[in-house]
């Protein structure tokens, strides 16, 4: 079987590029790549591929907010399945303006300029909170999933308290990735965050990880196991190969599809 091209934001000659996902300004010149595509860009598929993992945690009523929302179609989705009130936000000025300009209609949505890992809203603003690919691009500096930086420990900490924080005491938070459990886990399962964790895939050629935390459940010993790793000192395991100095691509540009 032949192999599929990469996206475009896997590919090899994209590598540096990549690098720069971290930063406002590429986002900003991206968005303005894109503004010619009718419904945006979106990571990891459309919401219909997804959708009856969502909806099972919808609750009537439900205030929303999606983390990194670019040009998707996410939010529109979400709204249209009935959260309202639904904030979407980027710390992208050009992302933002764009999306609430093109749906400015819509009564119950909003579009704010912020950074992840300062939410400006008050302790338990939300029910139900998203992201989709937007850990992601704050991890795809990494060069070894197994040994993630304490930067970048550091860096997902701060969004993740802070989604816990936004929460209501039963909310869900929603995580969309292609980050499997043995990597992803460990970040999600720190007791100080309040949630549970579960993991479900989905897409058929290529599986993509959605993981569920549920705030005032417990994390399982297995998980908190889990976290606990994340501030051990790394082992390397036998059986895996080691990145030399020379390997200088991310790691996430180097996955095959």
């Amino acid at each position: 079987m032949g192999r599929k091209q990469l996206p475009p934001y896997f590919r090899t000659e994209e590598a540096a590029r990549v690098r720069m996902y971290k930063e406002s300004r590429y986002w900003d010149a991206r968005y303005r790549e894109e503004r010619d595509l009718p419904d945006g860009y979106d990571w990891f598929g459309r919401y219909q591929g997804f959708r009856e993992l969502v909806v099972r945690e919808l609750q009537a009523g439900a205030r929303g907010l999606v983390l990194g929302c670019g040009t998707s179609s996410l939010s529109v989705d979400l709204h249209e399945e009935g959260l309202s009130p639904l904030v979407s936000i980027d710390y992208s000025p050009i992302c933002i303006k764009e999306m609430a300009e093109k749906h400015a209609g819509r009564n119950g949505m909003s579009w704010l300029v912020m950074d992840a890992r300062q939410l400006q809203f008050p302790d338990g603003s939300f029910d139900f909170v998203i992201e989709k690919g937007t850990l992601d691009a704050m991890m795809v500096g990494e060069r070894d999933p197994w040994r993630v930086t304490s930067e970048t420990v550091a860096l997902i900490d701060e969004v993740l308290s802070e989604v816990s924080r936004v929460l209501s005491p039963n909310g869900c938070f929603i995580s969309v990735t292609f980050s499997p459990p043995h990597f992803r886990t460990c970040h999600y399962a720190q007791p100080p965050y309040g949630w549970s964790v579960s993991c479900n895939t989905y897409g058929s050629d290529f599986h993509y990880f959605l993981y569920t935390m549920h705030k005032g459940e417990k994390l399982t010993p297995q998980d908190l196991e889990q976290g606990q790793s994340l501030h051990r000192p790394y082992i390397q395991p036998m059986h895996l190969p080691t990145l030399s100095d020379k390997d200088d691509e991310d790691f996430l540009t180097n996955i095959q599809i």
